[in-house]
């Protein structure tokens, strides 16, 4: 439910590290609901996720967002857009603070020819996006709503997060009044 990277987070760090004029790589701050992409906006940077947790969400046509994913330390995010040389594909919004390494487009791109642990990397995380994607299309085939739900509290509560109603319910797939028959249920059985 909460990816995380720690691999790529200290490759990262170590790159920060070792630069003289930190002028490739910059940490960014954003406060809780900033976003850090807007889908179909253009991404000016690769970010890797230092400190902190973003939701990252597709909206619809019919203006309903769907949640894929939470993410945080050590998750990159713009380098999809980097390769397709596409707009954002969906929307990364800060659920708590969160602190970026910000790398500039030039700087990665020259990473990627000349750096063979990113491609590494990259690679890894690739594979690591079609298992889980895979493994979640089943996991919401195969449980119940409520089922789903609980893991999502619990992530909550460990995370020490406040994750919204609306929230939960775009991770889902349902609506309000489905997360609301759900939490009952839920609640009902802790009891």
């Amino acid at each position: 439910m909460l990816r995380t990277n720690q691999s790529f987070l200290a490759y990262l760090q170590q790159l920060y590290d070792r630069q003289q004029r930190k002028e490739h790589i910059i940490q960014k701050t954003f406060a809780k609901g900033k976003k850090l992409m807007v889908q179909h906006g253009q991404a000016s940077k690769v970010m890797l996720i230092k400190e902190g947790i973003v939701k990252c969400f597709f909206t619809e046509e019919n203006d309903k967002d769907y949640i894929v994913e939470f993410l945080g330390k050590g998750e990159i995010i713009g380098e999809i857009e980097f390769f397709r040389n596409i707009p954002c594909l969906c929307t990364i919004e800060a659920i708590t603070e969160v602190e970026v390494y910000a790398l500039s487009i030039p700087y990665f791109s020259s990473l990627v020819k000349n750096d063979l642990m990113l491609n590494n990397l990259l690679l890894n995380v690739f594979a690591q996006r079609i298992v889980h994607t895979s493994s979640r299309a089943s996991y919401q085939q195969l449980y119940t709503i409520a089922h789903s739900l609980s893991r999502l509290l619990n992530l909550q509560s460990e995370q020490a997060i406040d994750i919204s109603k609306e929230d939960m319910a775009a991770y889902l797939g349902v609506t309000i009044r489905s997360l609301n028959r759900a939490l009952k249920e839920v609640q009902g059985k802790s009891l």
